[in-house]
């Protein structure tokens, strides 16, 4: 078969189960050939009982205590809304299950307007309350323009950490204990280290050194305030697609056909700048493809074959027309600048100051808090152990 002589031809080691390669951070192969993530994602779906009997009667658990917990409030729990495929059927699920959500969304300007047509068809349908929080365009985009100025992969990571912050803080004002988040380990996996990380200090550092507008619209976590909301507010993080059988496809289709709701080209580009990094930046100065995860993990679970994601993973990526003149434009960036630094060496997350250290010194209480659902299981395992270093 000729994608199967593709991957035979690599020139690099690939797992024999999934697509992820040598060049992965923190990559380990075991005597078969099968990638140490692939053995993750196996016990997790043995912790979490994903797709069997055990895993839906343990979810079941979790939204009857969510319903108790909320009773006599006007929400019981949070969902983070992006437009995207996951958030939006978790909207829905949790509709189904007889939950009263709030749907919570960080705006960092930068939405599409099929995102946001997507929020509004769902929520309108379903008859549930948007809180957000929009950030002043012109912090977040100094924001964005100095991690793009100091050359290092996390140029999007401020919404991620961002967004976590306002469900907390619609959550404490609000008197909700849960939030709901649409993430899927086995459609996702859970991204290695390497060029994916973030936190408070982090962002702090980055916008410091090359920022020029101070921070005050923008929600930042701190390390005090993540221990703040985890283990002294006990808000707690659930994930239910980990304990069931989730298809991103069919939950697509259905939006589709239930809400009008509409696909926006790929994995991720629901939002121009998640676009750019995607499709762009991470491609042209790191060389580093992030549908690999997704395309690993529907390999690993039988959705893809190996041969049909490792040539999927060899195209381009989607590129929408006139992003590159657009993100240039909205940062005043030039011609010249956006050059000059795709062209520079890339720089990485260790290289300034960041709470990593004080995660993995704090490991044993994140265990704890993992266990009970205050942190997610995916911070535990990516944040709280040493991360390899590449050179």
């Amino acid at each position: 078969m000729l994608l199967d002589q593709d991957i035979r031809k690599a020139g690099v080691q690939i797992c024999s189960r999934c697509i992820y390669d040598e060049r992965v951070s923190g990559i380990t192969f075991d005597a078969d050939g099968v990638c140490n993530y692939c053995h993750q994602v196996d016990r997790l779906k043995e912790e979490f009982g994903t797709g069997s009997s055990t895993g839906e009667a343990s979810l079941q658990a979790i939204v009857e205590e969510i319903k108790k917990a909320g009773r006599g409030k006007p929400y019981d729990c949070i969902i983070g809304v992006s437009g995207g495929t996951d958030s939006s059927y978790m909207v829905y699920l949790a509709k189904e299950w007889g939950l009263r959500p709030l749907a919570v969304h960080y705006d960092n300007t930068w939405n599409s307007a099929i995102a946001t047509e997507n929020i509004r068809k769902v929520l309108s349908a379903l008859d549930v309350d948007l809180y957000t929080h929009v950030v002043d365009n012109k912090e977040a985009d100094d924001i964005f323009h100095s991690f793009f100025k100091s050359g290092v992969a996390e140029i999007e990571s401020s919404t991620d950490l961002a967004l976590a912050e306002t469900m907390y803080r619609a959550a404490w004002k609000f008197r909700i204990r849960y939030v709901l988040e649409g993430h899927s380990f086995t459609t996702e996996g859970i991204t290695p280290v390497g060029r994916n990380y973030f936190d408070g200090k982090y962002i702090q550092s980055i916008h410091r050194l090359f920022g020029t507008r101070k921070m005050k619209s923008y929600p930042l976590m701190t390390f005090r305030r993540m221990l703040w909301w985890t283990a002294a507010a006990r808000i707690r993080k659930i994930r239910p697609f980990w304990y069931m059988n989730y298809s991103k496809e069919r939950a697509k289709g259905f939006l589709e056909q239930r809400f009008g709701w509409k696909y926006y080209g790929g994995h991720h580009l629901e939002n121009r700048m998640t676009a750019f990094l995607h499709s762009i930046y991470l491609p042209g100065k790191f060389s580093t493809d992030m549908r690999n995860n997704t395309l690993a993990a529907l390999a690993r679970e039988g959705a893809l074959s190996r041969e049909e994601a490792w040539a999927e993973y060899n195209t381009p990526p989607v590129v929408e027309d006139e992003l590159v003149s657009y993100f240039k434009k909205r940062l005043g960036i030039t011609d010249e600048e956006f050059d000059q630094k795709m062209s520079e060496p890339p720089r990485a997350w260790w290289e300034f100051p960041t709470y990593k250290k004080r995660f993995e010194l704090f490991r044993p209480v994140f265990a704890v808090l993992s266990k009970a659902n205050l942190v997610p299981m995916s911070f535990y395992l990516k944040y709280c152990f040493p991360a390899p270093i590449e050179k």
